[in-house]
Parts: structure tokens; C-alpha cells; sequence
């Protein structure tokens, strides 16, 4: 099976414009983000996908793959959707956030092999925060979490604390990692499909998927991302890297 690892980095993001040329203790995200794909074994190629020359033609001086794909996108799904056109050799696709500079290769490479294994057609990564309902990112909205079934197939995603702790012996809680595995046909049909009313709502777009009957199986990471979503958040990067 061929996989292509794509890294959406878009340069007029509103809340942190030009965000991917961002340096992070002197290498720029995008380039951070871009190095750590490049170790994962599983993927049989690699390319980030962008709006702006900008980003293109630093992503070459450094040695990596770019391709220009259009402004109009409402989301990164549509952006891997025409990237997928432009890659039809490739069997799946992997949409991986291209503002997580310490992302974690060997999440990237046990979700494909996962996915691969169960031939699943549409996957993602969750991070097991263990069950105290007062753990600080259940009650964040902007940590999304999931809840699984056994098997880990997703069975929601939101914004709130679930699953809501009648008691004590409440049932473990999930950070969902936004890096998802499609496989062509399901990837398409998603870039079709129009916005849904849950999604409208938690605004996650995974849920479009869902509303539609599609599923979306879970693999669990030690990995717990730092993302880069405003200026501020540098620093916390750069803390980790030391």
C-alpha cells in the first residue's frame, strides 16, 4: 500500500499569520514539523501543501517537497483532497497538523500500521488522560475529547467533558490527536460531503465523517502534541525542546 504523509501549512492563518516560517528555537516550524516526518518508516512519501510561495520556496531550500494548492480551502481535509489528485498512485493519505513541532514519528507510524492491519478507511490518534474528571484538559474546550468504543472505533468527539463522571468509577477520558489516516475513496466522498450540524456546532470537522456514517477507528499514543496556535505558544515549544 502506498501512504502519503501530507502537512497542511497555510500562511494566512488568522490568529498567527505566516505561522509555518515561525521559528521555533531557530528552525522553522514547518521545517520542524517536516524533519520529524521524515523519520517514520511507514510512509512511502512526504510533501507539504501550501498557499503561498513563500512557504514553497523555503520548504525547498531545505530540501523538502511542496505543492501549491488553492487558497479557496475551508478546511484542511479539502486541502488533502486536492493534494490527493495530484498523487494518484497513492493509496491513503494522512493529514498531519504542520503546527505540532515536536510531533512524534513513531505515532505516525503505529497509526498506519494499525490502520493498515485492520484496513481500516479512516483513522486517528488519541492520548489516554486517565480518569480524574479534574485533570485540567478535560474541562479545556480546546482539548477535544473522544470516546471509544472497545474495538476503538470513535464513538464521539466534543469539546465537553465526556464521558460526564456520574461516579467514581467513571470510564477513562481520551485527548483527541488531530492526525487522521483516510484511504482515497473516503477521503473523497468527505470532501464532498457538505458541513453537518454537529460539526457546526462543536466546530470539529471529524464529526462531518460521523454524521455521515463513516467510521473512524482510534489508536492510543503516549504522544501529548504541543501546538503552535497563536505567538505566545512558541515559548511553550521552545520549553520543550530543552
Amino acid at each position: 500500500m502506498q501512504v502519503l504523509g501530507v502537512i497542511p501549512a497555510r500562511y494566512a492563518s488568522t490568529r498567527f499569520p505566516g505561522k509555518p516560517l515561525a521559528e521555533i528555537a531557530g528552525i522553522s516550524m514547518v521545517q520542524r514539523v517536516w524533519e520529524q516526518v521524515s523519520r517514520c518508516t511507514t510512509l512511502t512519501d512526504a510533501v507539504v501543501a501550501t498557499e503561498d510561495q513563500r512557504i514553497i520556496d523555503h520548504v525547498q531550500s531545505f530540501g523538502g517537497k511542496a505543492i501549491m494548492t488553492s487558497a479557496e480551502h475551508a478546511s484542511g481535509t479539502d486541502r488533502i483532497g486536492e493534494v490527493a489528485n495530484a498523487y494518484p498512485q497513492m493509496d491513503y493519505l494522512l493529514n498531519i497538523q504542520g503546527d505540532e513541532p515536536l510531533l512524534d514519528p513513531q505515532a505516525i507510524d503505529d497509526l498506519v500500521r494499525a490502520t493498515l492491519e485492520h484496513r481500516w478507511s479512516m483513522s486517528t490518534l488519541v492520548h489516554p488522560l486517565g480518569g480524574d474528571p479534574d485533570h485540567p484538559d478535560v474541562s479545556n474546550p480546546n482539548c477535544v475529547k473522544a470516546v471509544r468504543a472497545l474495538d476503538g472505533m470513535a464513538l464521539y468527539f466534543s469539546r465537553s467533558p465526556i464521558p460526564y463522571p456520574r461516579d467514581a468509577q467513571s470510564a477513562s477520558y481520551f485527548k483527541h490527536i488531530g492526525i487522521y489516516m483516510y484511504d482515497r475513496e473516503t477521503l473523497g466522498r468527505l470532501c464532498a460531503l457538505p458541513r453537518t450540524p454537529l460539526e457546526a456546532s462543536e466546530s470539529l470537522e471529524q464529526l462531518r465523517a460521523m454524521e455521515n456514517g463513516i467510521s473512524i477507528y482510534s489508536v492510543e499514543t503516549s504522544y501529548n502534541p504541543v501546538a503552535v496556535d497563536v505567538p505566545e505558544d512558541v515559548l511553550r515549544a521552545e520549553e520543550r525542546l530543552k
